[in-house]
């Protein structure tokens, strides 16, 4: 059985009686090349130096198996695998494909409603883990913010559409910097890796993909007194990009802070009020959130 192979995989699915499923963003990868490429990076090993002789002293966290193409070569790398998959449908025919593998578990689950710090601890406990995966392409963002905020992985290498992946990698004033660009380098240093196009995919796709890496800072790019408040200017700031930062700001905060107000925190912080929300850096979002925190915090 060749899981990289469209004519076994079509089998497979009609052995199992197994349909794909648009909701869940379901595609398997059928160049060898591309997983093992994926899962070695997650390993911090150069793709030409291939599968490593003897499995490295750390564990792997992956969301979203499909048929087990990335799964497999997980399990060849690392001591011990969790692999989340919330379409239960696929559960015998991953069990048919992981059956050679001893170091495997699939938790079958939603990701984005599971504690993922709390599997990580009473499945792994204080061992060295990261997390690599073929994302859906359903859950991308979201996936990815609950996964830096966690805060449990020493590195993180995923899949994504290369739209997306622009959008992490863009800096502050690039067309495609965005909110959840400033969420997750928060967290983390992102890094683009390679592009996947739509051919290596079954059924494929209508767009190209990208391997990102995501590593946590050693030492964070801002420290805000208020997280909350923080994260709530990233939304107020890119909820409407059309509009000046004032007018962002007044729309997402009207309830609470008067156009007045807002206009002063501004001024205090050092940020022209005419400028856009995506022209911000961490930094500046941090300082208007200092300032605004300081000001009003009886709010």
């Amino acid at each position: 059985m060749n899981i990289y192979s469209p004519k076994d995989i079509a089998a497979l699915c009609e052995k199992h009686g197994f349909s794909f499923k648009k909701q869940y963003g379901q595609n398997f990868l059928i160049n060898e090349k591309i997983p093992e490429r994926i899962a070695l990076a997650s390993a911090g090993i150069e793709a030409a130096n291939g599968m490593p002789s003897e499995k490295l002293d750390a564990c792997c966290v992956e969301i979203g198996p499909g048929i087990g193409s990335l799964t497999t070569k997980l399990c060849g790398i690392f001591k011990k695998v969790i692999s989340i998959e919330v379409d239960e449908g696929l559960k015998d025919m991953l069990s048919d494909v992981l059956s050679p593998y001893d170091n495997v578990k699939v938790v079958y689950a939603d990701a984005l409603k599971t504690d993922i710090a709390k599997l990580v601890s009473e499945e792994f406990g204080n061992e060295r883990t990261v997390f690599c995966s073929n994302l859906p392409y359903s859950v991308t963002s979201e996936a990815i913010l609950h996964i830096l905020e966690s805060g449990c992985f020493d590195d993180t290498v995923v899949m994504i559409q290369k739209e997306v992946a622009k959008r992490l990698c863009a800096s502050p004033g690039d067309a495609d910097y965005g909110s959840v660009t400033a969420a997750a380098s928060y967290y983390a240093k992102i890094k683009m890796l390679f592009d996947v196009g739509a051919g290596n995919f079954m059924p494929r796709p209508k767009v190209t993909s990208s391997v990102i890496r995501m590593t946590p800072y050693k030492e964070a790019p801002v420290t805000p007194k208020d997280e909350k408040l923080f994260f709530e200017l990233i939304r107020a700031s890119f909820a409407q990009r059309r509009k000046t930062l004032i007018n962002s700001m007044t729309s997402y905060f009207g309830d609470r802070f008067r156009k007045e107000e807002l206009l002063s925190v501004l001024e205090k912080a050092g940020i022209a009020s005419e400028r856009r929300g995506e022209t911000l850096s961490l930094s500046e979002i941090d300082a208007i959130c200092s300032v605004l925190g300081e000001e009003y915090g009886r709010k």
